[in-house]
């Protein structure tokens, strides 16, 4: 469908953004350019499912040049050996253009992926305050040196690695963007970037934002296109040493099978089923207010979803009663809508997976709140706020993600039972516990399977601290130090002072000792 028709389509209260570009390019050693080969692939507006633009699909051709670029820029340019605060100085340009913008990014944003504009407002200011983070931690860093007087001198020297390849998702894609782009490119690599299919429109606007903030040609380059196809390739290419990706499950196994036979360094944030935990004597309006955001903001598509809420039998049918009542409270509407608490979910066909997710969940559960389409929204990629409850561990709902606003609820009777629900799936991203009693809050959370753990709280990150998760949830760990480390290599220097003071072999005859 071509943008007037898409335009044509467009339903009473739908905003649709002025001066959207007619297609996206790649961005590659400066320019932006076409696919070598020319093809292209459709954007969708997820209000309408009308295609809006077409985006240079990127192929293997493709980021080999991006690659070169990144490999040329890393061996010949500037950027690896500036020194931190003059990478610090462009980083800290770079998030006040993106706070600056922020506006008419969430704009865009929340027009191209469905997410309601205010919430697509705070993914934008978070984007700038991870650039000002890593601005500033490369420069306060530290590094370990160790003495023994006299006799020897031991340091850390830390180095950018090279070329680092960047593959992130459709949901609030901006923000996680910049999640990567601020660490890699503060200790001096030089990136790749492959952003989602489905929502490119954002990421092509960081090529203005890097030039006009002073960041040297080839050090940032951006491919557009399919997973199997420009992901396929970046993964795969032999000069790019480092992977970071964030995605599901699945796609991270292929990833870490292609990548094996490089030993490339791996950094992967990977699918969740993250139990929320609510215990008798926990404050029950709070829990329920956590819980209802934890799930259902962002659309319901965030990877540290509370997507199962366990709940301690006391309290069990009055928690579901109250959290059904709010759930459908829950104010579904146009993206643009400052109004709007859950907009459009991404795409049609993750629009039909949840939707055969809703399906399965009412054979194997009860359903108290939404179920289908919210009443006024006959077309586009709407899902009214769902509330399964009785859900027991076995049901596919339970088990699988399903990356939308649905969530299932469980009862429990003992905290063994209701550690063993918390931890009875493949996955292990977050966990959240609600609970007064002070023993059993850190007891609970020392010993449930998940990489994270709020406590009588939801989702608030220090970036400081790791974020990353176990089992089928990732591989690695990324924030803070933990972002520097897997950007760099880390190089023990040995320095002896003084005489040399090391054993002496083939002197045996001279006398020598």
């Amino acid at each position: 469908m071509t943008m007037d028709a898409g335009r044509a389509a467009v339903p009473a209260g739908h905003h649709v953004p002025a001066d959207l570009p007619a297609r996206i390019q790649h961005y590659i050693d400066g320019r932006l350019v076409d696919s070598a080969d020319g093809d292209t692939f459709d954007v969708l507006d997820p209000v309408t499912n009308a295609t809006y633009l077409r985006a240079a699909a990127g192929k293997r051709a493709d980021v080999d040049a991006a690659v070169s670029a990144a490999r040329r820029a890393f061996e010949e340019g500037p950027w690896p050996r500036m020194v931190a605060r003059e990478r610090s100085r462009v980083l800290h340009r770079i998030a006040d253009l993106v706070e600056s913008r922020d506006a008419r990014l969430a704009e865009l944003e929340s027009f191209d992926s469905g997410l309601p504009i205010t919430q697509a407002l705070g993914q934008a200011r978070r984007a700038a305050e991870n650039f000002r983070f890593f601005a500033d931690l490369v420069v306060a860093q530290a590094d370990d040196t160790f003495k023994v007087p006299g006799r020897q001198l031991n340091y850390v020297n830390r180095k950018p690695i090279g070329v680092a390849g960047l593959i992130t998702p459709w949901n609030t894609p901006f923000m996680l963007e910049s999640w990567k782009l601020g660490p890699a490119l503060a200790t001096g690599n030089t990136v790749v970037l492959k952003p989602a299919e489905f929502t490119p429109l954002s990421a092509s606007l960081w090529a203005g934002i890097f030039e006009e903030a002073g960041l040297p040609a080839g050090v940032f380059n951006l491919v557009n296109g399919l997973g199997e196809e420009a992901g396929d390739a970046l993964v795969k290419h032999p000069d790019v040493p480092l992977i970071s990706f964030t995605g599901e499950s699945s796609t991270g196994q292929l990833i870490f099978g292609n990548a094996a036979p490089h030993l490339k360094g791996l950094s992967m944030e990977l699918g969740g089923k993250s139990p929320a935990v609510v215990f008798a004597d926990a404050d029950l309006e709070a829990a329920i207010d956590a819980t209802i955001f934890g799930v259902f903001s962002l659309n319901g598509e965030r990877c540290t979803a509370g997507s199962r809420i366990l709940v301690e039998r006391p309290v069990y049918d009055e928690f579901v009663r109250r959290y059904a009542e709010q759930a459908a409270r829950v104010v579904v509407g146009y993206p643009h809508d400052p109004r709007t608490e859950v907009g459009a979910l991404v795409h049609p066909e993750h629009y039909d997976k949840v939707m055969r997710y809703v399906e399965i969940g009412k054979a194997e559960a009860r359903l108290v709140a939404g179920g289908g389409r919210p009443d006024g929204f006959d077309t586009g990629n709407f899902v009214a706020p769902t509330v399964f409850a009785d859900v027991p561990p076995s049901a596919r709902i339970f088990q699988e993600e399903i990356f939308g606003p649905v969530v299932a609820i469980t009862p429990f009777d003992t905290d063994a039972e209701a550690l063993a629900l918390a931890n009875g799936t493949r996955y292990g991203l977050a966990a959240y516990v609600w609970t007064n009693d002070l023993v059993r809050a850190h007891t609970f959370s020392q010993a449930v399977e998940a990489g994270m753990v709020w406590l009588n709280s939801n989702n608030v990150r220090d970036l400081r601290t790791p974020f990353g998760g176990v089992k089928a949830s990732g591989l690695g760990h990324e924030g803070g130090y933990r972002s520097i480390d897997f950007y760099t290599h880390q190089q023990a220097v040995h320095v002896t002072l003084g005489g040399a003071h090391n054993p002496t072999f083939g002197k045996g005859g001279t006398g020598a000792h």
